[in-house]
Protein backbone atom coordinates (compact mmCIF):
# COMPACT_ATOMS: atom_id res chain seq x y z
CA UNK A 1 0.00 0.00 0.00
CA UNK A 2 1.21 3.24 -0.41
CA UNK A 3 2.17 5.76 1.66
CA UNK A 4 -0.01 8.54 2.09
CA UNK A 5 0.61 12.31 0.91
CA UNK A 6 -0.03 15.46 2.54
CA UNK A 7 -3.09 16.00 -0.15
CA UNK A 8 -4.47 12.89 0.99
CA UNK A 9 -4.91 14.52 4.26
CA UNK A 10 -6.79 17.20 3.13
CA UNK A 11 -3.75 19.72 2.83
CA UNK A 12 -4.77 22.11 -0.17
CA UNK A 13 -2.28 21.94 -3.20
CA UNK A 14 -0.82 24.92 -2.88
CA UNK A 15 0.62 23.93 0.64
CA UNK A 16 0.96 20.53 -0.92
CA UNK A 17 3.33 21.96 -3.63
CA UNK A 18 5.45 24.04 -1.14
CA UNK A 19 5.79 21.09 1.46
CA UNK A 20 7.19 19.33 -1.79
CA UNK A 21 9.51 22.35 -3.19
CA UNK A 22 10.99 21.65 0.32
CA UNK A 23 11.88 17.96 0.20
CA UNK A 24 8.75 17.13 2.17
CA UNK A 25 6.78 14.68 -0.26
CA UNK A 26 5.37 12.06 2.57
CA UNK A 27 4.11 13.39 6.20
CA UNK A 28 5.69 11.51 9.23
CA UNK A 29 3.85 10.01 11.94
CA UNK A 30 2.85 12.18 14.21
CA UNK A 31 1.65 14.83 10.93
CA UNK A 32 -0.57 11.92 9.45
CA UNK A 33 -2.25 11.47 13.25
CA UNK A 34 -2.88 15.19 13.37
CA UNK A 35 -3.49 16.89 10.44
CA UNK A 36 -6.82 15.75 9.58
CA UNK A 37 -8.11 16.59 13.26
CA UNK A 38 -6.47 20.13 12.78
CA UNK A 39 -7.83 21.23 9.26
CA UNK A 40 -11.29 19.79 11.04
CA UNK A 41 -10.95 22.56 13.28
CA UNK A 42 -10.63 20.32 16.33
CA UNK A 43 -8.81 21.09 19.63
CA UNK A 44 -6.03 18.79 19.79
CA UNK A 45 -2.79 17.53 22.71
CA UNK A 46 -0.77 15.99 21.28
CA UNK A 47 2.55 14.46 23.19
CA UNK A 48 5.21 14.28 20.44
CA UNK A 49 9.03 14.05 21.22
CA UNK A 50 11.43 16.95 20.30
CA UNK A 51 12.77 15.50 16.62
CA UNK A 52 9.58 13.94 15.41
CA UNK A 53 8.33 16.29 13.07
CA UNK A 54 5.66 17.88 15.34
CA UNK A 55 6.50 21.96 13.80
CA UNK A 56 4.70 20.30 10.20
CA UNK A 57 2.20 19.06 12.76
CA UNK A 58 0.81 22.02 13.46
CA UNK A 59 2.15 24.62 10.95
CA UNK A 60 0.84 23.04 7.95
CA UNK A 61 -2.76 23.09 8.78
CA UNK A 62 -2.67 26.45 10.92
CA UNK A 63 -1.11 27.58 7.79
CA UNK A 64 -4.01 26.39 5.56
CA UNK A 65 -6.88 27.62 8.01
CA UNK A 66 -5.65 31.22 8.26
CA UNK A 67 -6.93 33.37 5.32
CA UNK A 68 -4.69 36.15 4.01
CA UNK A 69 -7.98 38.74 4.24
CA UNK A 70 -8.12 37.69 8.32
CA UNK A 71 -7.39 40.43 10.89
CA UNK A 72 -4.14 40.04 12.15
CA UNK A 73 -2.72 38.04 14.26
CA UNK A 74 -5.34 35.46 13.38
CA UNK A 75 -2.35 32.80 14.51
CA UNK A 76 0.02 32.99 18.12
CA UNK A 77 2.16 30.02 18.18
CA UNK A 78 4.21 29.97 21.97
CA UNK A 79 7.48 28.57 22.16
CA UNK A 80 9.84 28.35 25.59
CA UNK A 81 13.27 29.59 23.46
CA UNK A 82 14.29 32.35 20.44
CA UNK A 83 15.79 29.17 19.00
CA UNK A 84 13.12 27.19 18.60
CA UNK A 85 10.66 30.17 17.54
CA UNK A 86 13.16 31.25 15.35
CA UNK A 87 13.23 28.02 13.84
CA UNK A 88 9.82 27.38 13.34
CA UNK A 89 9.50 30.38 11.04
CA UNK A 90 12.31 29.65 9.55
CA UNK A 91 11.16 26.33 8.04
CA UNK A 92 7.68 27.06 7.49
CA UNK A 93 8.08 31.06 5.74
CA UNK A 94 7.83 29.47 2.63
CA UNK A 95 5.06 27.54 3.28
CA UNK A 96 3.23 30.29 4.36
CA UNK A 97 4.19 32.44 1.47
CA UNK A 98 2.35 29.79 -0.61
CA UNK A 99 -0.94 30.96 0.76
CA UNK A 100 0.55 34.90 0.91
CA UNK A 101 0.72 35.45 4.61
CA UNK A 102 3.33 36.99 7.02
CA UNK A 103 4.60 35.36 9.69
CA UNK A 104 7.19 36.64 12.61
CA UNK A 105 8.97 35.56 15.19
CA UNK A 106 9.21 37.52 18.44
CA UNK A 107 11.53 37.01 21.10
CA UNK A 108 13.85 39.09 23.56
CA UNK A 109 17.16 39.96 22.90
CA UNK A 110 16.84 42.16 20.08
CA UNK A 111 14.54 45.43 19.09
CA UNK A 112 10.97 46.05 20.67
CA UNK A 113 10.35 48.62 17.85
CA UNK A 114 11.15 46.69 14.22
CA UNK A 115 9.60 43.48 15.97
CA UNK A 116 6.39 45.55 17.06
CA UNK A 117 6.09 46.77 14.03
CA UNK A 118 6.50 43.23 12.00
CA UNK A 119 4.32 41.36 14.34
CA UNK A 120 0.92 43.47 14.22
CA UNK A 121 1.29 43.02 10.30
CA UNK A 122 2.10 39.65 10.69
CA UNK A 123 -0.72 37.03 10.20
CA UNK A 124 0.34 34.34 12.18
CA UNK A 125 3.03 35.36 15.66
CA UNK A 126 5.29 33.04 16.87
CA UNK A 127 6.35 33.97 20.35
CA UNK A 128 8.42 33.06 23.62
CA UNK A 129 6.04 34.55 26.52
CA UNK A 130 8.01 37.13 27.81
CA UNK A 131 9.00 39.34 24.95
CA UNK A 132 5.31 38.95 23.97
CA UNK A 133 4.19 40.41 26.91
CA UNK A 134 6.29 43.17 26.36
CA UNK A 135 5.06 44.00 22.96
CA UNK A 136 1.21 43.44 24.41
CA UNK A 137 1.71 45.94 27.10
CA UNK A 138 3.59 48.43 24.86
CA UNK A 139 -0.06 47.99 22.79
CA UNK A 140 2.00 46.95 19.68
CA UNK A 141 -1.38 44.83 18.45
CA UNK A 142 -3.72 42.95 20.62
CA UNK A 143 -4.73 38.86 20.25
CA UNK A 144 -8.43 39.35 19.91
CA UNK A 145 -8.07 38.29 16.37
CA UNK A 146 -6.10 35.30 17.21
CA UNK A 147 -8.40 32.23 15.76
CA UNK A 148 -5.76 29.51 16.14
CA UNK A 149 -3.19 29.62 19.33
CA UNK A 150 -0.51 26.69 19.64
CA UNK A 151 1.70 26.01 22.86
CA UNK A 152 4.54 24.49 21.17
CA UNK A 153 7.02 22.03 24.19
CA UNK A 154 4.21 23.25 26.70
CA UNK A 155 6.32 21.01 29.13
CA UNK A 156 9.26 23.17 28.64
CA UNK A 157 7.74 26.38 29.04
CA UNK A 158 6.40 25.49 32.67
CA UNK A 159 9.63 23.97 33.63
CA UNK A 160 11.05 27.42 33.14
CA UNK A 161 8.55 29.18 35.21
CA UNK A 162 6.35 30.41 31.79
CA UNK A 163 3.16 29.11 33.48
CA UNK A 164 1.61 32.54 34.99
CA UNK A 165 2.84 34.48 31.91
CA UNK A 166 1.19 31.96 29.65
CA UNK A 167 -1.82 31.93 31.72
CA UNK A 168 -2.23 35.83 31.39
CA UNK A 169 -1.63 35.42 27.37
CA UNK A 170 -4.24 32.38 27.16
CA UNK A 171 -6.68 34.77 28.65
CA UNK A 172 -6.35 37.74 26.36
CA UNK A 173 -7.10 35.02 23.03
CA UNK A 174 -10.42 34.79 22.35
CA UNK A 175 -12.26 32.00 24.24
CA UNK A 176 -13.92 30.77 20.95
CA UNK A 177 -10.44 30.31 19.60
CA UNK A 178 -8.66 26.31 18.17
CA UNK A 179 -6.21 25.64 20.77
CA UNK A 180 -3.22 22.48 19.80
CA UNK A 181 -1.54 21.74 22.51
CA UNK A 182 2.05 19.65 22.09
CA UNK A 183 3.76 18.61 24.53
CA UNK A 184 6.47 15.29 25.45
CA UNK A 185 4.20 15.07 28.40
CA UNK A 186 0.75 14.93 28.82
CA UNK A 187 1.21 14.34 32.45
CA UNK A 188 1.09 16.65 35.83
CA UNK A 189 0.75 19.95 35.46
CA UNK A 190 0.96 19.66 31.24
CA UNK A 191 -1.87 17.80 31.63
CA UNK A 192 -3.90 20.03 33.82
CA UNK A 193 -3.59 22.96 31.67
CA UNK A 194 -3.88 20.99 28.36
CA UNK A 195 -7.26 19.94 29.80
CA UNK A 196 -7.79 24.01 31.01
CA UNK A 197 -7.01 25.52 27.42
CA UNK A 198 -8.75 23.36 25.41
CA UNK A 199 -11.96 22.15 24.43
CA UNK A 200 -13.41 18.48 23.67
CA UNK A 201 -9.45 17.75 22.53
CA UNK A 202 -8.52 15.10 20.22
CA UNK A 203 -5.39 13.37 21.92
CA UNK A 204 -2.86 11.64 20.35
CA UNK A 205 0.50 9.90 21.25
CA UNK A 206 3.64 9.56 19.17
CA UNK A 207 6.61 7.78 20.40
CA UNK A 208 9.83 7.65 19.48
CA UNK A 209 11.26 4.79 17.78
CA UNK A 210 12.93 2.20 20.05
CA UNK A 211 15.10 1.49 16.96
CA UNK A 212 17.40 4.53 17.61
CA UNK A 213 18.15 4.45 21.13
CA UNK A 214 21.39 1.96 20.02
CA UNK A 215 22.33 4.43 17.68
CA UNK A 216 24.26 6.43 20.73
CA UNK A 217 26.79 5.02 22.47
CA UNK A 218 26.76 6.39 25.78
CA UNK A 219 30.57 6.70 27.75
CA UNK A 220 31.30 8.01 31.49
CA UNK A 221 34.49 9.06 32.48
CA UNK A 222 35.88 9.84 36.13
CA UNK A 223 37.19 13.29 36.43
CA UNK A 224 37.20 15.81 38.59
CA UNK A 225 37.18 19.46 37.83
CA UNK A 226 40.59 20.46 37.35
CA UNK A 227 41.37 17.44 35.15
CA UNK A 228 38.31 17.58 32.69
CA UNK A 229 39.85 20.10 30.45
CA UNK A 230 42.62 17.47 29.61
CA UNK A 231 39.78 14.93 29.00
CA UNK A 232 37.89 16.83 26.70
CA UNK A 233 40.63 17.76 24.19
CA UNK A 234 41.49 14.25 24.33
CA UNK A 235 38.13 13.54 23.24
CA UNK A 236 37.78 16.37 20.54
CA UNK A 237 40.62 14.92 19.05
CA UNK A 238 42.48 16.48 15.90
CA UNK A 239 39.83 15.41 13.40
CA UNK A 240 37.04 17.27 11.67
CA UNK A 241 34.11 15.89 13.20
CA UNK A 242 31.26 18.17 15.32
CA UNK A 243 31.38 17.92 18.86
CA UNK A 244 28.62 19.65 21.03
CA UNK A 245 29.72 20.17 24.62
CA UNK A 246 27.26 21.07 27.51
CA UNK A 247 28.11 22.92 30.35
CA UNK A 248 25.89 24.52 33.56
CA UNK A 249 26.08 27.94 33.11
CA UNK A 250 26.98 30.80 30.75
CA UNK A 251 30.04 31.78 32.53
CA UNK A 252 31.52 28.55 32.67
CA UNK A 253 30.76 28.40 28.96
CA UNK A 254 32.53 31.72 28.13
CA UNK A 255 35.47 30.55 30.20
CA UNK A 256 35.77 27.12 28.85
CA UNK A 257 35.90 28.71 25.05
CA UNK A 258 38.91 30.49 26.66
CA UNK A 259 40.54 27.47 27.74
CA UNK A 260 40.05 25.58 24.52
CA UNK A 261 41.71 28.30 22.52
CA UNK A 262 44.90 28.11 24.46
CA UNK A 263 45.19 24.29 23.68
CA UNK A 264 44.38 25.54 19.56
CA UNK A 265 40.78 23.60 19.32
CA UNK A 266 38.82 26.38 17.59
CA UNK A 267 35.17 26.29 19.76
CA UNK A 268 32.32 28.75 20.08
CA UNK A 269 30.10 29.68 22.98
CA UNK A 270 25.83 29.76 22.64
CA UNK A 271 24.24 30.62 25.75
CA UNK A 272 21.43 33.24 27.00
CA UNK A 273 23.47 36.56 27.55
CA UNK A 274 24.44 36.31 23.38
CA UNK A 275 22.97 38.28 21.04
CA UNK A 276 20.62 36.99 18.55
CA UNK A 277 23.13 37.47 15.95
CA UNK A 278 25.81 35.91 17.89
CA UNK A 279 23.77 32.55 18.85
CA UNK A 280 22.77 32.39 15.47
CA UNK A 281 26.18 32.91 13.21
CA UNK A 282 27.60 30.49 16.13
CA UNK A 283 24.95 28.04 14.85
CA UNK A 284 25.20 28.69 11.40
CA UNK A 285 29.09 28.24 11.71
CA UNK A 286 28.76 24.98 13.48
CA UNK A 287 26.57 23.52 11.21
CA UNK A 288 28.65 24.31 8.01
CA UNK A 289 31.83 22.82 9.92
CA UNK A 290 33.30 26.15 9.99
CA UNK A 291 33.93 25.83 13.96
CA UNK A 292 33.83 22.14 14.92
CA UNK A 293 32.84 23.21 18.70
CA UNK A 294 30.38 24.57 20.26
CA UNK A 295 29.81 24.94 23.49
CA UNK A 296 26.80 25.61 24.88
CA UNK A 297 24.22 25.52 28.18
CA UNK A 298 20.86 23.97 27.83
CA UNK A 299 19.42 26.71 26.13
CA UNK A 300 20.74 24.45 23.27
CA UNK A 301 19.39 21.13 24.57
CA UNK A 302 16.02 21.35 22.84
CA UNK A 303 14.77 23.29 19.38
CA UNK A 304 18.01 22.96 17.73
CA UNK A 305 18.67 20.31 15.40
CA UNK A 306 22.34 20.09 13.61
CA UNK A 307 22.50 16.91 11.52
CA UNK A 308 26.24 15.24 11.70
CA UNK A 309 26.77 15.70 15.11
CA UNK A 310 29.72 13.33 15.91
CA UNK A 311 29.35 13.20 20.05
CA UNK A 312 28.16 15.19 22.74
CA UNK A 313 30.17 15.70 26.03
CA UNK A 314 28.40 16.68 29.17
CA UNK A 315 31.78 18.94 30.71
CA UNK A 316 28.74 19.44 33.04
CA UNK A 317 26.74 16.33 34.25
CA UNK A 318 22.92 17.32 33.69
CA UNK A 319 21.06 17.53 36.81
CA UNK A 320 17.47 15.36 35.48
CA UNK A 321 17.63 12.56 33.56
CA UNK A 322 15.13 14.57 31.32
CA UNK A 323 18.17 16.94 30.77
CA UNK A 324 20.37 14.27 29.87
CA UNK A 325 18.30 12.78 27.56
CA UNK A 326 17.85 15.88 25.54
CA UNK A 327 21.30 17.14 25.69
CA UNK A 328 22.49 13.18 23.89
CA UNK A 329 19.61 13.47 21.87
CA UNK A 330 21.58 15.90 19.89
CA UNK A 331 23.78 13.20 18.28
CA UNK A 332 23.04 9.91 16.76
CA UNK A 333 20.23 11.80 14.52
CA UNK A 334 18.29 10.07 11.37
CA UNK A 335 19.67 6.82 11.86
CA UNK A 336 23.62 7.95 12.26
CA UNK A 337 25.25 6.54 14.83
CA UNK A 338 26.61 8.83 17.66
CA UNK A 339 28.86 8.99 20.72
CA UNK A 340 27.43 10.70 24.55
CA UNK A 341 30.36 11.39 26.90
CA UNK A 342 29.45 12.76 30.45
CA UNK A 343 32.02 13.56 32.74
CA UNK A 344 30.98 12.57 36.53
CA UNK A 345 33.29 13.90 39.50
CA UNK A 346 32.89 12.35 43.22
CA UNK A 347 30.52 14.56 43.91
CA UNK A 348 28.13 13.64 41.39
CA UNK A 349 28.80 9.74 41.56
CA UNK A 350 25.49 9.24 43.92
CA UNK A 351 23.30 11.45 41.83
CA UNK A 352 24.36 9.88 38.28
CA UNK A 353 24.08 6.33 40.08
CA UNK A 354 20.28 6.99 40.40
CA UNK A 355 19.98 8.89 37.01
CA UNK A 356 21.59 6.06 34.81
CA UNK A 357 19.27 3.61 36.76
CA UNK A 358 16.34 5.71 35.63
CA UNK A 359 17.88 5.69 32.04
CA UNK A 360 18.54 1.98 32.11
CA UNK A 361 22.28 2.64 31.85
CA UNK A 362 23.78 1.67 34.80
CA UNK A 363 26.02 -1.14 33.35
CA UNK A 364 27.71 1.81 31.24
CA UNK A 365 28.09 3.76 34.45
CA UNK A 366 29.17 1.00 36.58
CA UNK A 367 31.91 0.32 34.68
CA UNK A 368 34.14 3.53 35.63
CA UNK A 369 32.15 4.16 38.49
CA UNK A 370 32.40 0.48 40.19
CA UNK A 371 28.74 -1.33 41.75
CA UNK A 372 26.65 0.62 43.70
CA UNK A 373 27.20 0.33 47.34
CA UNK A 374 25.40 -2.63 49.57
CA UNK A 375 25.06 -0.87 52.91
CA UNK A 376 23.65 2.83 51.73
CA UNK A 377 20.16 3.34 50.90
CA UNK A 378 19.95 5.43 47.48
CA UNK A 379 17.46 8.00 47.31
CA UNK A 380 14.73 7.79 44.22
CA UNK A 381 15.38 10.59 41.62
CA UNK A 382 12.41 12.48 40.41
CA UNK A 383 12.86 13.86 37.10
CA UNK A 384 16.63 12.70 37.58
CA UNK A 385 18.66 13.04 40.05
CA UNK A 386 16.41 14.05 42.88
CA UNK A 387 16.18 16.86 45.07
CA UNK A 388 19.02 18.59 46.34
CA UNK A 389 19.53 19.98 50.06
CA UNK A 390 17.67 22.90 50.54
CA UNK A 391 15.16 22.46 47.21
CA UNK A 392 11.62 21.69 47.09
CA UNK A 393 11.00 18.18 45.21
CA UNK A 394 9.56 18.71 41.56
CA UNK A 395 7.23 16.39 39.60
CA UNK A 396 8.56 13.78 37.55
CA UNK A 397 10.08 14.96 34.45
CA UNK A 398 10.34 18.91 35.56
CA UNK A 399 13.69 19.03 36.75
CA UNK A 400 15.29 21.65 36.07
CA UNK A 401 19.92 21.18 35.21
CA UNK A 402 21.63 20.82 38.97
CA UNK A 403 24.36 22.62 40.13
CA UNK A 404 26.25 19.97 41.85
CA UNK A 405 29.52 21.13 39.21
CA UNK A 406 31.71 23.34 39.40
CA UNK A 407 30.24 25.73 36.57
CA UNK A 408 32.62 25.11 33.63
CA UNK A 409 36.63 25.16 34.05
CA UNK A 410 38.74 24.24 36.51
CA UNK A 411 40.12 26.49 39.10
CA UNK A 412 36.91 28.34 39.72
CA UNK A 413 34.80 28.72 43.21
CA UNK A 414 31.63 26.97 42.93
CA UNK A 415 29.08 29.88 43.05
CA UNK A 416 25.30 29.36 41.51
CA UNK A 417 24.78 30.68 38.50
CA UNK A 418 21.44 31.05 36.34
CA UNK A 419 22.36 28.49 32.97
CA UNK A 420 20.93 30.27 29.64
Amino acid sequence: MSQQSFADLGVSSAVARALEDRGFAAPFAIQTKVIGDVLAGRDVLAKSPTGSGKTLAFMVPLIDRTSAEAPRPAALVLAPTRELATQIVESTYPIAHARALKICAVYGGVGLEKQAREAAKAHIVVATPGRLEDLLARGAFSLKNVRMLVLDEADRMLDMGFRPAVDRIVAKCPKDRQTLFFSATLDGEAGVIAERYTRDGVRHEHAPPARKAPAIEHRFVRAERDERLDHLVDEIGAGGDLNLVFVRTKHGADRLVRHLKKRKVHAVAMHGDKSQRQRERALADFEAGRVTTLVATDVAARGIHVDNVAKVINFDPPGAAEDYVHRTGRTGRAGDTGVAVTFVGDEQVTDMRAMTRVLKLESQFSEVAGPAPQNKQHRSPRGGGGPKQGQRPRPSGQGRPGDRSGGGTPGRSRRRHRSG
